[in-house]
């Protein structure tokens, strides 16, 4: 097997290949135009999410048995060609679904308690008490969009709180002791808080949006720790600004460049994004929610577990 690495990561991807006897490639600058020229030498790619893998790239992978990608999902790949073309497709989403967990847990505490804020403001030398004070937990309920890997993740820190916890999902059967499954309408009559962890499919592109968001009976707070794409920006500050939402925790934003690594290249901002960058009670994270010290190593982990059970 010759495998070839397009991006870094976790050097045991590599250890753990030449243990196995493939031959590691590396290749971390090269332009798209250029890996598709000598790609069809190699029986396997590593890839996170520096280009899209589409149909013209694979058409010259001609010799491609799989794919890697060191992530929870798959949605820089056109997975329906790989799939025609046989190409085995492999992610981990078992890889950061605890960092995913801790990370909306922790931006939920945040905002609830507006430590942003008021670290800032400390900082800046206002002591503002009460314009601090916060709310609790305590008696409310959380609703998971997605319960997958890290919908069942998030589900299970919030086992240590009095809160009640639903999900909802495309695939019946998947409630657990950690949250309760339950139809659109009942999640929509009961979510205090509002958690999405879905894929980025034709399904979820645009999701949550006015109409949406107008079908909650309460307003609700807004975790997105999944993909920005779900999310129409400028619904969001529509709400925002009505209270319907009452803020928002957003580790992925819609304007990310297909390789989820800057938005900042274009010289001008959307101006919903603007807003948002004003807003007290909107908290960021650069896409990081999945992005720990341990994530990265079981990231590697599971990739080379799967394709070791397929091919070796």
């Amino acid at each position: 097997m010759k495998v070839l690495h397009l991006d870094t990561n976790h050097p045991l991807l590599i250890e753990q290949f030449e243990q196995l006897g493939f031959q590691n490639d590396e290749d971390y600058t090269s332009k798209k135009g250029d890996i598709e020229k000598i790609v069809n030498a190699y029986d396997g790619l590593i890839i996170r999410s520096r280009f899209t893998i589409d149909s013209s790239f694979l058409d010259k992978a001609s010799n491609l048995k799989f794919i890697g990608r060191v992530g929870a999902g798959l949605e820089n790949i056109d997975e329906d060609y790989a799939k025609k073309k046989g190409i085995f497709l492999v992610a981990a989403p078992e890889g950061n679904r605890n960092a995913v967990g801790e990370h909306a847990l922790g931006m939920l505490l945040s905002l609830f308690n507006k430590l942003n804020k008021a670290d800032q403001e400390v900082r800046h030398g206002k002591w503002d008490r009460e314009g601090n004070r916060g709310i609790e937990l305590d008696g409310k309920t959380v609703g998971i969009i997605g319960y997958g890997n890290t919908g069942k993740a998030f589900a299970k820190k919030l086992r240590g709180f009095d809160v009640e916890t639903i999900c909802y999902d495309i695939l019946g059967g998947v409630g657990d002791v950690n949250a309760r499954q339950v139809g659109i309408l009942e999640l929509q009559q009961k979510t205090d808080v509002l958690s999405l962890h879905v894929p980025q499919t034709n399904e979820t592109m645009g999701m949550i949006n006015t109409d949406y968001i107008n079908a909650f009976q309460k307003p609700f707070w807004l975790l997105n720790t999944a993909r920005g794409k779900c999310v129409n920006t400028e619904d969001l500050v529509g709400n925002l600004k009505s209270g319907k939402i009452l803020g928002a925790g957003l580790d992925v934003l819609e304007y990310e460049k297909a390789s989820f690594e800057d938005m900042f290249d274009d010289k001008q901002l959307p101006s919903p994004f603007e807003y948002l960058t004003q807003a007290e009670n909107v908290l960021f994270t650069p896409h990081v929610a999945g992005w720990t010290v341990e994530s990265k190593e079981k990231l590697a982990q599971t990739i080379v577990n799967k394709i070791k059970e397929r091919f070796c």
